[in-house]
């Protein structure tokens, strides 16, 4: 089992790029994510970088706050691509019908 609260690339679908990322917002280890909203992360990253950031980081992000929640895991919710937005999927889904 992976330490809860240590290095940051301890968390699924977390390196070094992404782990940078949090620094830079304020996060340095797996605990400082407990009871933070991915959406404000997201945005405070947007803000600093001041420019448009990649959905796909938010995804990482919400990942990465279940997995500091939580002490057992659903490993489905590991994987960072299963945070996507739902209703944009859907839209995907549906263009292709």
């Amino acid at each position: 089992m992976m330490r809860q609260d240590g290095d940051l690339e301890n968390i699924p679908g977390i390196g070094k790029k992404i782990s940078e990322k949090l620094n830079e917002i304020g996060v340095y280890k797996v605990s400082e994510l407990k009871g933070k909203d991915p959406e404000d992360l997201y945005r405070k990253l947007e803000l600093q970088k001041g420019k448009p950031i990649d959905r796909c980081v938010l995804y990482v992000f919400r990942c990465a706050v279940y997995f500091a929640e939580n002490e057992k895991h659903d490993p489905s919710l590991l994987k960072w691509w299963n945070w996507k937005d739902r209703d944009q999927e859907a839209g995907k889904r549906d263009s292709f019908s």
